[in-house]
C-alpha cells in the first residue's frame, strides 16, 4: 500500500456507511429518506464548531477593514460551491467585484464541466493566485473536503510564504491543510450516503459554512439594516419591487411614497432608507452615511433616530 492510500484510507469521508449500505435495494422514498436522514446529522457537526468558525469569519471581516480581500480556493465541488458563495456577494450585498472572489480549478470551464484531474496539478494554485495579484494583505480560505487536495494545498502555501492570513474549511478529522492555516474548520460529517460522493453530506456541509461565514461577515462590515438587504442591487423587476416594499414597510409610508424616494436616489435603498427614517434630504442623508462608513444602524443612532 503507497502513502497516497494509506492517508486516503484515514479519512472519514473514505468509508463505507453502514447506515446505507443496502441503499440501492429501498424503493423511492426509502433511498431519499436514507439520504435525509444523514443530511440530518450535519447541522450538529457544525454546531460543534461555532468557535472556530467564529474566528475564521473574524479574520475575514479584519482583513477587509484593514483594505485587504478575501479569497475562497477549491476544487471539484469545493471549488464550485466556493465560487459561487463569493459570486452571489456581489448582488447580494453590493460589494465591489474582487473583493470576494472564487479561484475554481480549472477555472469557468470546470464550473461547466467537471474536470477533477485537474486538481493534481499542485502548481496552478499558486499561478492562480498569482494572475489575481494576491498579496500579503489578502486572506485566503482553502475548501476541500479531504483536506489535502493538491491544488489547494499549493495555494495556501504561497499565500503563507507572503505573510498573508489563511483559514480552511474541510469536511475530515486532522486534516492536512488544517495544519497549514491560521484557521481552521474542521466539520467531520463522517461516511457518505454513497461512498466516494463528497458532493453530499460534504458538499453541504461545506455550502452552510460559506453561507454562515459570508453572510456573518457581511453583517458585520454594516451591509445590512436589522434583518434588511440594504446594499442589494435592484437588477430585476422582481428585485425592485421587494426593496420598495421594504422601504414602505420598515418606514411606514405607502409603496408610492418609497418607491418615489427610491428613484430619487438613482435606486439606492440604502440612502433611501436613511432619508425615510430621518427626514433627511438626499444630500443629508449621504452626508450621514459618510461619516458612519455607510452604517446605517449607527447613523440612525447618533442622530437620535433609534434607541439600542
Amino acid at each position: 500500500m503507497n502513502e497516497l492510500e494509506q492517508r486516503l484510507g484515514r479519512l472519514e469521508t473514505e468509508k463505507q456507511n453502514m447506515n446505507t449500505i443496502d441503499i440501492d435495494l429501498g424503493s423511492t422514498k426509502e433511498v431519499l429518506e436514507m439520504i435525509n436522514r444523514e443530511d440530518q446529522t450535519v447541522a450538529y457537526r457544525i454546531a460543534e464548531k461555532m468557535d472556530e468558525i467564529t474566528a475564521l469569519t473574524d479574520a475575514y471581516v479584519k482583513t477587509i477593514q484593514q483594505g485587504g480581500r478575501v479569497f475562497y480556493i477549491g476544487a471539484g465541488t469545493s471549488g464550485r460551491l466556493a465560487f459561487v458563495d463569493a459570486a452571489e456577494l456581489i448582488p447580494t450585498y453590493g460589494i465591489p467585484e474582487g473583493l470576494v472572489e472564487g479561484i475554481m480549478c480549472g477555472g469557468l470551464p470546470a464550473m461547466r464541466r467537471a474536470k477533477e484531474h485537474a486538481e493534481d496539478h499542485a502548481e496552478e494554485g499558486t499561478h492562480d493566485l498569482k494572475e489575481r495579484g494576491f498579496c500579503e494583505k489578502d486572506m485566503l480560505i482553502g475548501v476541500a473536503a479531504s483536506g489535502r487536495t493538491p491544488y489547494v494545498v499549493n495555494g495556501l502555501t504561497y499565500a503563507k510564504s507572503l505573510g498573508a492570513l489563511t483559514g480552511s474549511i474541510s469536511c475530515v478529522s486532522n486534516a492536512e491543510i488544517s495544519a497549514m492555516v491560521d484557521y481552521p474548520v474542521e466539520i467531520v460529517v463522517g461516511q457518505e450516503v454513497v461512498l466516494g460522493s463528497t458532493r453530499m453530506k460534504s458538499g453541504t456541509a461545506q455550502k452552510l459554512v460559506l453561507n454562515m461565514v459570508s453572510t456573518a461577515a457581511m453583517i458585520r462590515l454594516g451591509r445590512t439594516y436589522k434583518n434588511y438587504l440594504v446594499y442589494g442591487l435592484a437588477t430585476t423587476e422582481k428585485g425592485k419591487i421587494r426593496i420598495i416594499r421594504m422601504l414602505a414597510n420598515e418606514c411606514g409610508v405607502s409603496f408610492e411614497e418609497a418607491g418615489r424616494v427610491f428613484e430619487e436616489t438613482n435606486k439606492n435603498s440604502l440612502i433611501a432608507m436613511c432619508m425615510l427614517k430621518s427626514g433627511y434630504t438626499k444630500e443629508e442623508a449621504e452626508q450621514l452615511l459618510k461619516k458612519y462608513n455607510g452604517r446605517l444602524r449607527d447613523a440612525l443612532i447618533s442622530e437620535g433616530f433609534e434607541t439600542r
